[in-house]
């Protein structure tokens, strides 16, 4: 009488152990498949825009996007009330265009009031930080610029020769978004200045920026970034009126807001100029002083492309990096 259920346990028993196999089988498959195959998750949104204050960023334009870029800086804040406190003027601005290749290479171009300069750039990137089984913990860019000055009298006084008014840079960008709110970037740039302000100077200079972003809240954020010179290479600048001024490092604070495609940037810094080899060579204002140059950055994105997805090709992107 008790042959039946014997033997249905027996049966249950054999058949449980069956499917335990199978499954174990199937999770091993699955492991094997997965590490044949790592996930990789793109970490994106590491800054909201191509620039910190002065200071670039890793971030650039998509393949097939152009960003259409204003940087204005008013007068110094300690001019005083009569001058509006800079806002009357004295400004400078540089007009850019930066357009995206492909989604690593972008091509730039761009004029500046200063010295009335033109620039060009290309900014490639190296690597891109990732989350899952495949980590890289940083975002590298490299960026290379040429500026050339045209502005009559500083060619006549400073720079007679066409030899002296090229500059070059080569700039390494290296960031990482440690949380969905904040962001940190080095910066160690090479330049070659051809042109010398006073016989001490060097023709190829060193510096070293270094900057951040933090989230307030949702489209808001904090920026900062310092630009530290190293010594003994340029210790004055001289302008195009002849007048001898001491050099300082720059440092600048900006305040964002993302508003859809534009990127709005409220902008405090010691510098007046944006080009690299301008902020980071030709600062003369001290904070100290009140020598603050109050202005805005404003960041236009546009899509020239349209853009098609091979998703089976495409890995996953994280915006928010925990």
């Amino acid at each position: 009488m008790y042959s039946k259920p014997l033997l249905f346990g027996f049966f249950l028993l054999a058949t449980s152990q069956l499917v335990r196999a199978q499954d174990s089988s199937l999770l091993s498959k699955l492991n094997d498949s997965m590490s044949a195959n790592p996930q990789t998750t793109y970490i994106t949104g590491t800054f909201k825009a191509t620039h910190i204050v002065n200071l670039q960023t890793v971030e650039s334009p998509a393949n097939g996007a152009m960003i259409f870029l204003i940087q204005h800086r008013f007068g110094a804040v300690n001019s005083g009330s009569y001058n509006f406190f800079g806002l009357d003027g004295g400004a400078t601005f540089r007009l850019a265009l930066d357009y995206g290749l492909t989604d690593r290479l972008n091509v730039g171009i761009g004029r500046t009031s200063a010295q009335k300069t033109y620039d060009g750039y290309l900014k490639y990137k190296l690597l891109r930080q990732t989350d899952g089984n495949e980590k890289i913990p940083v975002s590298i860019s490299v960026l290379g610029t040429l500026n050339i000055i045209t502005d009559t009298n500083y060619k006549k006084f400073v720079a007679p020769n066409f030899q002296d008014r090229p500059a070059y840079v080569l700039q390494l960008l290296i960031a990482r978004k440690i949380s969905s709110r904040l962001s940190l970037e080095l910066a160690p740039t090479y330049i070659n200045n051809n042109l010398r302000y006073g016989p001490t100077d060097k023709t190829d200079i060193f510096a070293l920026g270094i900057g951040g972003r933090l989230k307030i809240t949702r489209r808001m954020s904090i920026n900062a970034e310092y630009n530290y010179l190293l010594s003994n290479q340029i210790d004055s600048f001289k302008s195009a009126a002849l007048t001898v001024q001491k050099r300082h490092n720059a440092f600048s604070l900006g305040w964002d807001m993302e508003t859809g495609g534009h990127v709005f940037q409220l902008v405090f810094s010691n510098s007046q100029n944006m080009l690299e080899t301008q902020y980071l060579t030709q600062t003369t204002g001290r904070w100290g002083n009140g020598d603050i140059y109050f202005g805005f950055n404003i960041s236009r994105n546009f899509n020239l492309k349209k853009k098609r997805h091979n998703y089976s090709d495409t890995p996953n992107e994280k915006t928010d990096h925990p």
